[in-house]
């Protein structure tokens, strides 16, 4: 029987551009981008390798925005990081001394808060940025943020946009940061660390039945976690099949029948959302919802593609596999 999970409260894990703003979130996906190709081949240990491989190459050569990456820690003695899945990696590799600004988006870890904020990530504030006499900024690479990419430049500031919506993007931010910041061996360090903890999930439930999950993402409009996402990566990995995992968007739109109709045996979900959907006459068209069955996540673990990664994985074979929980301590 499948466990629950009975941790945190229900958040918003994936949020729709137009929600961006209202969402204190770690990323902003861009619908229908995808990472990886969805003609690669091999086993999922490969595939892995070769994504990691692949973000380690190309952090030597030019951000999401075509800009050239610094080569080593020159632009680096006053960081202002508007990227929180960035923001979190700094202060792991250990160069938060370094920061001088954050996004008010940015809550983790907790001694961020000592960290001046300075505005929204997306469309930022740029006099605030700029009053901080930053020397580089690190932005999340979404179109809306080029302009502000273009203006720092324009300042003579030095500037890093990166995606992070797969696992390989959060190995090349650590890469990219560890390489900016003058901390390559505690990035690498950590990047290790993290892929180490996925791979050992990965082996433990290589071998388990798969239940076939849903995972909604927002209700107006309803949208789920797709094959573009961190997320559908993280179930994979803890020993799930993600029944839209063949939508190359991260979280698109769909509707309640096409959930039925592909009948999930479970629903992954907060204590909140599971509450509501269970209320729900609409969603009662789900055989897993009128039967209850939900495993109820951690967004502040599962929400967030950076160092809690491996955590994330973790929790969710443990609620996905009981009999794994003790392995997986």
């Amino acid at each position: 029987m499948l466990g629950r999970l009975l941790v945190g409260e229900d958040a918003f894990l994936y949020p729709h551009p137009r929600l961006v703003r209202r969402a204190l979130v770690v990323l902003l996906p861009v619908i229908g981008a995808v990472a990886c190709s969805r003609s690669d081949t091999g086993t999922a240990e490969q595939r892995d390798a070769r994504a990691v491989a692949a973000a380690g190459a190309f952090a030597a050569d030019t951000d999401d925005f075509g800009a050239p990456l610094p080569t080593n820690a020159r632009f680096a003695a006053r960081v202002v990081s508007l990227n929180p899945a960035a923001t979190e990696a700094i202060f792991t590799i250990g160069a938060d001394s370094l920061l001088v600004g954050r996004s008010r988006w940015d809550e983790y870890p907790q001694d961020v808060s000592r960290i001046a904020a300075l505005g929204d990530g997306i469309r930022p504030n740029i006099e605030a940025v700029l009053s901080a006499r930053p020397t580089l900024v690190v932005l999340y690479a979404t179109a809306e943020n080029r302009a502000a990419a273009d203006a720092f430049a324009r300042a003579g500031v030095r500037t890093i946009a990166l995606r992070v919506d797969h696992i390989a993007h959060f190995h090349r931010l650590l890469a990219v940061l560890g390489r900016a910041v003058g901390a390559n061996v505690r990035a690498r360090i950590v990047s290790d660390s993290v892929q180490a903890t996925l791979d050992r999930v990965r082996a433990l439930t290589a071998s388990r039945p798969r239940p076939r999950v849903v995972w909604p993402a927002w209700e107006f409009p309803l949208l789920v976690i797709g094959g573009g996402s961190y997320i559908d990566e993280l179930l994979t990995i803890a020993g799930a099949d993600n029944v839209f995992h063949d939508m190359r968007a991260p979280s698109p739109p769909v509707s309640i029948e096409e959930i039925a109709r592909r009948n999930p045996d479970v629903v992954v979900t907060g204590v909140a959302r599971a509450a509501k959907l269970t209320a729900s006459p609409s969603w009662q068209a789900v055989r897993a919802v009128r039967e209850q069955r939900f495993i109820v996540q951690d967004p502040a673990v599962t929400g967030r593609p950076s160092v809690v990664l491996g955590m994330a994985a973790v929790q969710l074979a443990r609620a996905l596999h009981p009999e794994l929980r003790d392995s997986l301590k």
